[in-house]
């Protein structure tokens, strides 16, 4: 669950996206992705372990690792090689200095390194269905570093959200897991904290991209969103590396290969597939910032909340019993009265642009 975020929906952007068929056939296309993306890497990040595999630092590579297939892109988005209207049109102030975007690239990608390590423990030691709805806390812990970061106002709405995924983890927290028979009670507590530290982070790493785009980037282009994904990816793959080898944990990778349940190709293509489509998830949340707002991608991304504890049912055979069943409905609720609100603001700045634009249209005339 864990993708860039900048803010879009700024009226100061210098061109408008027309909304005609071929819009919706892209955003459409970006959403499947997103959901289809995200779901298949949680799923294969339990698969890994489920069949043997036991490295953390492995699981925590992949999540990462797959940023060069974001390279093309990169490059074709690049101003030295775009000529299109967007890059013609764009108008940025002065580039920020090289040592100014080294040190949030590499801030960044330490930051991600940690969290992927705190959602890899996480997986490992907590149900599928379990962990989906513990990250649902995301949103709550966005609404608090958006308050004290990105000056964000609490609501009711928004207050009814965190108190609702405050009440759903709660609920996870306390419940003895019939699923966990097979983990002692202390390393899922462990998995419990990890997954509410990582969710805690990456809402916090989303509250500061959005800061350092405002105060040091200044710049809101499809590129420059790019760079913010894959530079801190390298960044938290070479950290991932560095930890492999630290941790003698890359010793007993071609014990676990051998030892892998599905064989040798099978632990290969699931750690490929691990970090393919985690980027897969990246495209869709990259192109939903660029064709809609970060918002709409934020809220597509959560809509994933209710479809992997489904599939983690049908395929790990996790227990659906009536408290998760109740934490899942207490996370939905808060995930929709947090998009509510933002609904209500959406349209609220809407009808204030067209006063503001009937109120100009009226100066003018009179002129």
């Amino acid at each position: 669950m864990k993708k860039t975020v900048v803010d879009m929906d700024n009226p100061d952007l210098p061109y408008q996206r027309t909304r005609s068929y071929k819009w919706w056939i892209r955003v459409a296309a970006y959403i499947l992705f997103l959901l289809s993306g995200q779901s298949a890497a949680t799923l294969l990040g339990r698969l890994y372990y489920d069949k043997g595999g036991n490295s953390k630092w492995m699981a925590t590579f992949v999540q990462s690792a797959g940023f060069p297939i974001l390279i093309p892109l990169l490059i074709f988005f690049s101003p030295m090689f775009s000529n299109s209207t967007k890059s013609t049109r764009a108008q940025s102030p002065s580039k920020p200095k090289l040592s100014s975007l080294a040190f949030l690239y590499l801030a960044f990608g330490l930051l991600l390194t940690g969290d992927n390590m705190m959602y890899s423990y996480g997986l490992l030691y907590l149900p599928v269905s379990t962990y989906s709805l513990l990250c649902a806390t995301q949103l709550a812990f966005n609404a608090l570093f958006s308050f004290f970061l990105n000056s964000q106002k609490f609501t009711p709405f928004i207050l009814n959200s965190i108190v609702l995924l405050t009440v759903s983890a709660s609920l996870l927290a306390v419940h003895s897991d019939s699923d966990t028979t097979k983990i002692s009670r202390a390393k899922y507590v462990i998995g419990f904290l990890c997954t509410l530290g990582a969710s805690a982070t990456y809402s916090l790493y989303l509250s500061l991209v959005q800061l350092s785009f405002e105060k040091v980037i200044k710049r809101e282009t499809f590129s420059a969103v790019l760079d913010m994904q894959i530079y801190p990816s390298f960044v938290a793959t070479c950290a991932c590396v560095v930890g492999l080898f630290a941790s003698g944990e890359w010793r007993k990778l071609g014990e676990e290969m051998k030892a892998y349940e599905e064989g040798r190709v099978s632990y290969l293509m699931t750690l490929i597939w691990t970090a393919l489509t985690w980027q897969i998830s990246s495209i869709g949340m990259l192109g939903l910032i660029f064709e809609v707002s970060s918002l709409f991608s934020n809220v597509i991304s959560t809509l994933a909340l209710p479809v992997v504890p489904i599939l983690a049912v049908l395929f790990f055979h996790d227990k659906m019993d009536g408290i998760k069943v109740m934490a899942m409905i207490l996370a939905i609720w808060g995930f929709i009265s947090y998009v509510y609100q933002h609904y209500l603001d959406d349209a609220k700045s809407r009808k204030d642009e067209t006063n503001v634009a009937e109120v100009s249209g009226g100066t003018t005339e009179m002129c």
